[in-house]
């Protein structure tokens, strides 16, 4: 009955899916990785989310693998021959999204859009989140957007400082958002993307729970 429903609500989306971009046209990845404690305080203790509780220990966290493109668009919802994955299938991908609803969110929203099916398109984002390196920020309420940029460069020698922006929100730290080729190989963010970098000296890191 989910896949069901499930499959009707995509066919739909898929009707107002922006430009009727087709799966696996883009351009390139971005690799969005959330600081979890961040998002809790704006949104996921209000849904008592269970990388919020305490103890719950969570940092970063994969928010997901996006279709992007040159010009600063990007396709979501799109068609796709591929089966939707089963309850199972998101289930086991909790440890990377941080839950089996955010996997499932994911996939509906971008990973239709990579021309992947539902497996290939999880564990190309697992590929892509292994190799990166990030700083644990525990014990740390605050520090230089600067300091933060230096020292995600010198902890990962593929990078390039145009090929990361990192994000905030009301102050605080939300997300670094790295750009690869389709091939997961560091390349220069498109422009628009580069400009929502923050623009804060000092950001807030609230500590993981």
């Amino acid at each position: 009955m989910r896949d069901l429903r499930a499959a009707a609500l995509a066919a739909l989306l898929i009707l107002v899916a922006p430009g009727g971009a087709q799966g696996g046209s883009f351009d390139y990845y971005v690799l969005a990785l959330s600081w979890t404690p961040s998002w809790c305080a704006r949104e996921g203790d209000a849904r008592d989310a269970p990388t919020c509780a305490p103890g719950a220990g969570v940092g970063w966290s994969v928010h997901g693998l996006w279709p992007q493109n040159d010009d600063g668009t990007w396709p979501e919802y799109c068609p796709t021959p591929h089966r939707n994955p089963s309850r199972a299938q998101t289930a086991a991908q909790a440890g990377l999204f941080g839950s089996g609803g955010a996997a499932w969110h994911q996939w509906n929203k971008h990973g239709r859009c990579s021309g992947l099916s539902a497996p290939d398109y999880y564990a190309l984002t697992a590929r892509a989140r292994d190799p990166v390196a990030l700083p644990p920020l525990k014990d740390l309420p605050r520090i230089a957007t600067e300091t933060l940029r230096k020292t995600i460069l010198a902890a990962n020698a593929t990078l390039a400082e145009d090929s990361f922006v990192l994000t905030c929100r009301q102050g605080a730290l939300d997300e670094l958002r790295l750009c690869l080729t389709r091939d997961l190989t560091p390349r220069p963010c498109d422009a628009r993307l580069a400009a929502r970098a923050c623009d804060r000296h000092t950001l807030r890191v609230p500590p993981p729970r």
